[in-house]
Formats: structure tokens, C-alpha cells, sequence
């Protein structure tokens, strides 16, 4: 099947066309998933304002905004979204305590059943490809492997039986390992049993192991005795057990059996499916049918900011995600979406359900992602839509690992995590023929980002030119006042409170407090905190400076560590990245500002003569005012297992020998 792809002009990057090509370009743009809905639905919903996909975008966006109950009844049909009983309406807001509404009340459905049962729209078949993947160490000219439609869940069922023999529907079960293929049956078997998956980063030490297992209370954990990173192996299983689940159920990394010794209540992966195997009963599960607001998913919040938040999705959680896949990256049907990441943070739930509810293939590769052998599976399987990290493209155009390879399927990119480089993404772009990067902005308490790029307007590599579908937001001044829309301007962000897939609780801590107490009302509602710091430049596009844990006062002047860094890293040839913060005086006065610095391989600078040089830049391209009080090189940047900076921990380490030098 050919991919869902809107043809060769809308996938370049939209710049200055000539007439032709942009009459091209409107023509294509209605061949995409949302411009055949606004084809349809456009003139009568926007009557005579409607011209086209492009023209009539930002109308329709704002439309979706004010009546986001019409376009979620339109969306609705659009997936592979099936209730066991139907929703009374789409929201109810008739509940004041619930500021962000009640979405789809009185439905009832499984959200895992919905992604392994064949549809008519979008067209799922039981021979259609699910996943294809391939494994680090195999022959790089052999063959992808392949699953159907039919075979994966069968083999989800069988898990599923094997949870519902050993466990209580409801109960919490972890999975801390690769996004494998056995990690993707598990994590769907969980849920269509009536659980609840707890995900974990297979990054993380014990610790952060240990505080997960115990703020979900989860009654066991799946992982794997190993990870083979680079054709290394590297323990995963004992790291599980230093942090004292009650049970584990271990898969091996390769062969049938554990290459390790198992505590006494721990089980292997065999053995766990034994049962089912030796009695091969008939493949057929009746999956546990629960509300729409029900609990699939406990995701953790990345912890740059302090003690992680758990996070809890429901299965709207899961129809949100997808619903943004499918209007802002254009995933369907015939599409192979791949996206190196893990169950345990946000994308990995979000790669899954976009491609089994819109009935795009699933693409995985087992193994690092950093090298030649993940850019040749990208080749092989022929992937259509590739998601990434900007430090991951950083690898890929330092170490020039895909010379040679073929991406010239790619018909877009997607982008998340961290700020782009300009530079990164126009080299990225090139790799297929100039094809757009949609850049992505959200969080995991949102299910999907709230502000991305859009293949119906002009792009803009590091920028973001729209709010998502369905979500209102305002920019806010120091004193809480919405700038004006058309305004350029920089401040936090405040969202609408209406906002399907949001979470309206958190487990270990008062979602009332995180989100929204302090923010200002606009309208009438009281505004949904985010915490990030946005810039809307005159062109109407945004750039994300950072949190607002990040902003800093330098001088009287407030700026953010993203807008310094921005500068600083296009400052020196031997710059890899920099890390800006701000640190008070142990005996008052003004904040200081200090850089971090990582230099490119071969490269060696001194503090003083790179001091020099970014104060300069600084001055020339922000504020002449600001000045660099201290200069740190170090080897590498602390990080969160999902590559997000942990600014804090670098402002704690300077603020401490600041704090010794003042009593020396």
C-alpha cells in the first residue's frame, strides 16, 4: 500500500513558491488526513470563509478551539476507535470541579482491543504489517522482520491470559526494558487485561527504580536479564531486583532462556507462558471493558525540576496522542513510523497508539540508534515518517554514520525533546530531498503537544507555527496579563483548561496546585499551568526559551538559558553545546550568569579565552549588559535518562563553590 502521503510539494519546506508551485500545494494539501476533513467539513462549518486546507487553516484551528466538540465527533470517526457503549455526548462541562470538562462521558471501551482488531476506517486488515523491526548484530543485508495484524494480537492474547491467570484487574505491572517487540505485546496485554502498565526508563539506576515501584504500588515488573548496546551487554535484571520489586518476569535478551539466576519468587519469561503454551488453548481473550477516564498508564514526569510526578493516562490519553500524529504529522494508513525511544517515557505510548489506531506499521529497532545499523533499518523498512531528538541528529551529522544510506522515503520528520538546531535540522531535512521537520512541543500530563509545525504553512526550522488542534493558549506578562495575539512577545504560557487527554489527577501530588492554582483566569476559565517560557516573534511564530524554573534576572533584564545558549553554541567552532544558569551571590546582589561548555572532540580552549568570547557574542546578539562571570568546561552534560539538560543540577554544583569560596 502506498503511504497516506500528501505527493511531492507539500513535503518540501514551505518557502517563497512561485504561483504553480503553490496551486500544487493546495491541491496536495487536501490529499492529507486533515485536509480531507476540512474539504468536507470546512465550508459548512466556516461557510463562505473557507477557500482551502492552506488558506483556511488558521480559521479552521481557531474554529476547532471555540467548538472543540465538533471537531473531536469528526476525529472520533477518523481512528480505529471502537466503544463497547458509546459516549452520551462528546463534553459535559456542567461539572464546575472539573475545569478541563468531562470528555466522552458514560463511554465504555478497551483502547488495546481498538488497536489489535481489524476496521474498515482507517483500512486495518488481519494480514496488514504491524510492526517491522530488526535486531542490533544482524546481518544489516538481510531481511526486516515482520509481524501481521492477526500474529501480534494472537500473541497478545496469549499474554493476556497468562495476566489474567497471576494477577487481579486493576492491578499496577511494570515494564522497565527496550521498546522491543516483546516490550510493545506486553505493554497491550496489560491494558487489555483490565491492568495497569507502570512505565520505566531501562536507563534508570535502582533508585529511580525503586521510587516508581512505589508510588504505583505495582505488583510486578517485566524486563530483560540484559540490554546489548553496540555489541555490548550490559546487566538490566540484577539492576531491577537492587530495587526490590515484589516479582519479576524476565525475557532474555536473545535465545529461550535467562542468562541469569532468578530469585526465588521470580519467573521466566517460559515459564510465565508455559501454561498457555503446553494447553494451547484457542486464541481468544474477553478483554476488560472500562470507562473511557479509566487508568491504562503510569508515565513519570522527567524530574528535571525536582521529585518526578506520577502521571496517570487514561484512554483518552491514548486518543488524544493519536489524534495529533494524524492531523499535524500526517500518519496513516501504508505510512511506517518509526521513532527511537522507550515505554518509559511519553513517546513510546504515543508512537504505539499513532500507529495501531491509524493503521500505520509500527517500526522498530532493537539497538542503539546512534549508528550506521539504525540508519540502514531506516532504509530497509522503508520508513516513512521518522521522529527524532536534535542531540540524536547532532550524532548523526557529526559522526556522518548514514553516508550512502537511502531516506529518500521519509516524507517527514518530527522533532521533540529539546531545542533544534537550525543547522542539525536543514542537514536532516536534505537526507530526503528537503522534507519538512514537524516540530513538536507538549508534555506527558498532556498526552500531545500543544503547539507544533504544520505541513500548511510556512516552515521555519527551531519554530514552532501553531498551536495544536483543538487547544487555546496565551502568552502571559509578568503580571499574569494575556499579551494580545498578534503581539510580539515573550512570557508563559497559559492553555485552556478544555483539553482532551489532560490529566485531571496526579498520584503523588495535588494536581490542583501543579497546574492550576495562581494562574490567572482569561475569559472566564482559569488557565492550565505548562511552565514554558514562549517567544512569539513578528512573523507569529514561537520559540520555546525554556522553562520558567530556567528564566534568569541579569541585571534587572529577564532572559532564559535556551536564548543564551542559542547564541553561545554558534559562538566557536570547538563548541559541541553550552548550559547557561544563574546563580545568586552567597553574599547577595545581582544574579551571575555561568556557562557550561562541551567541547567537540579534538578540540582544546581556554576558559578565559571562551569567557571573552561569549560575553562579546552575548553583548553583540541580546544585551550589552549581559556579562559572563564564570566559564566551567566540562566533559559532558548531567541528563535525564530521556536526554532532557538537568540545568538545576549544574546551577547546585556552582551555587555550592561559590558557597565554599565565600566562607574560605
Amino acid at each position: 500500500m502506498k503511504p497516506n502521503t500528501s505527493t511531492k510539494s507539500l513535503n518540501k519546506p514551505f518557502l517563497k513558491l512561485k504561483e504553480a508551485d503553490y496551486q500544487q500545494q493546495r491541491q496536495d494539501s487536501k490529499l492529507t488526513n486533515l485536509g480531507k476533513i476540512m474539504e468536507i467539513h470546512g465550508p459548512k462549518l466556516l461557510g463562505t470563509s473557507y477557500k482551502d486546507p492552506i488558506a483556511s487553516f488558521n480559521l479552521f484551528r481557531e474554529y476547532t478551539v471555540r467548538h472543540p466538540e465538533v471537531y473531536w465527533s469528526i476525529i472520533l470517526k477518523e481512528l480505529s476507535v471502537t466503544f463497547h457503549e458509546p459516549p452520551k455526548c462528546i463534553l459535559d462541562t456542567t461539572d464546575k470541579s472539573r475545569p478541563g470538562g468531562t470528555w466522552l462521558p458514560g463511554s465504555v471501551l478497551n483502547i488495546a482491543e481498538c488497536c489489535l482488531l481489524p476496521s474498515i476506517h482507517p483500512r486495518k486488515e488481519d494480514d496488514s504489517c504491524a510492526i517491522v523491526w530488526r535486531d542490533e548484530g544482524d546481518d544489516d543485508d538481510s531481511d526486516v522482520n515482520r509481524i501481521t495484524l492477526k500474529q501480534l494480537r494472537e500473541q497478545v492474547i496469549l499474554v493476556a491470559n497468562a495476566l489474567d491467570r497471576t494477577f487481579t484487574k486493576g492491578d499496577a505491572i511494570a515494564v522497565d526494558m527496550p521498546m522491543t517487540v516483546n516490550a510493545v505485546i506486553i505493554y497491550l496485554a496489560i491494558i487489555l487485561a483490565g491492568c495497569v502498565v507502570v512505565s520505566i526508563a531501562d536507563s534508570f539506576a535502582a533508585k529511580e527504580i525503586a521510587t516508581r515501584l512505589r508510588v504505583s504500588k505495582a505488583k510486578a515488573i517485566f524486563t530483560q536479564d540484559f540490554i546489548v548496546r553496540g555489541g555490548r551487554k550490559f546487566p538490566l535484571y540484577s539492576r531491577v531486583v537492587e530495587a526490590s520489586p515484589h516479582k519479576v518476569i524476565v525475557l532474555p535478551v536473545s535465545g529461550h532462556n535467562v542468562g541469569v539466576q532468578l530469585r526465588e519468587q521470580d519467573i521466566s519469561w517460559k515459564d510465565f507462558l508455559a501454561y498457555d503454551n503446553q494447553h494451547q488453548r484457542p486464541i481468544h481473550f474477553t478483554p476488560a471493558y472500562l470507562p473511557v477516564d479509566s487508568m491504562i498508564n503510569i508515565l513519570f514526569s522527567s524530574g528535571t525540576t525536582g521529585e518526578p510526578k506520577a502521571i496517570p493516562w487514561t484512554q483518552l490519553s491514548a486518543i488524544r496522542s493519536t489524534a495529533e500524529g494524524w492531523a499535524h504529522i500526517n500518519v496513516g494508513v501504508g505510512d511506517v513510523y518509526c521513532w527511537p525511544t522507550n515505554l518509559g517515557w511519553v513517546m513510546g505510548p504515543i508512537l504505539l497508539f499513532s500507529c495501531f489506531l491509524t493503521g500505520a506499521t509500527l517500526a522498530l529497532y532493537h539497538g542503539s540508534p546512534l549508528g550506521r545499523g539504525f540508519g540502514k533499518f531506516v532504509q530497509d523498512a522503508g520508513v516513512t515518517v521518522l521522529g527524532t531528538v536534535p542531540s540524536l541528529v547532532k550524532t548523526w551529522k557529526n559522526t556522518d554514520c548514514i553516508k550512502g544510506l537511502d531516506w529518500t522515503k521519509i516524507k517527514s520528520f518530527a522533532s521533540t525533546g529539546e531545542t533544534s538546531n537550525v543547522d542539525d535540522d536543514l542537514w536532516l531535512s536534505s537526507k530526503s530531498y528537503y522534507k519538512p521537520i514537524i516540530e513538536c512541543c507538549g508534555g506527558t500530563e498532556l498526552a500531545s503537544s500543544y503547539i507544533q509545525s504544520s505541513l500548511f504553512q510556512p516552515q521555519a526550522f527551531g519554530a514552532f507555527s501553531t498551536a495544536s488542534m483543538t487547544t487555546g493558549l496565551v502568552i502571559l506578562d509578568e503580571h499574569g496579563v494575556p499579551y494580545p495575539d498578534d503581539k510580539a512577545c515573550v512570557g508563559e504560557v497559559g492553555l485552556f483548561p478544555l483539553y482532551l487527554g489532560a490529566t485531571d489527577r496526579l498520584l503523588n501530588a495535588d494536581h490542583n496546585d501543579v497546574y492550576f492554582k495562581g494562574m490567572p483566569t482569561f475569559k472566564g476559565m482559569r488557565l492550565r499551568r505548562h511552565g514554558d517560557i514562549l517567544k512569539r516573534t513578528v512573523g507569529g511564530y514561537i520559540v520555546v526559551q525554556g522553562r520558567a524554573d530556567d528564566t534568569m534576572n541579569l541585571g534587572g533584564i529577564k532572559t532564559s538559558s535556551v536564548e543564551i545558549e542559542r547564541v553561545c553554541d554558534r559562538a566557536d567552532e570547538s563548541i559541541l553545546e553550552t548550559a547557561a544558569v544563574s546563580v545568586a551571590p552567597p553574599d547577595g546582589g545581582p544574579e551571575l550568569l555561568v556557562i557550561f561548555v562541551v567541547l567537540k572532540k579534538g578540540f582544546n580552549q581556554q576558559p578565559e579565552k571562551l569567557k571573552t568570547i561569549f560575553s562579546k557574542t552575548i553583548q553583540t546578539n541580546l544585551n550589552p549588559l549581559f556579562k559572563v562571570s564564570n566559564l566551567k568546561i566540562i566533559p559532558e552534560f548531567p541528563r535525564t535518562a530521556s536526554n532532557k539538560l538537568l540545568r538545576r543540577v549544574l546551577r547546585d554544583q556552582i551555587q555550592h563553590e561559590l558557597s565554599v569560596r565565600s566562607r574560605m
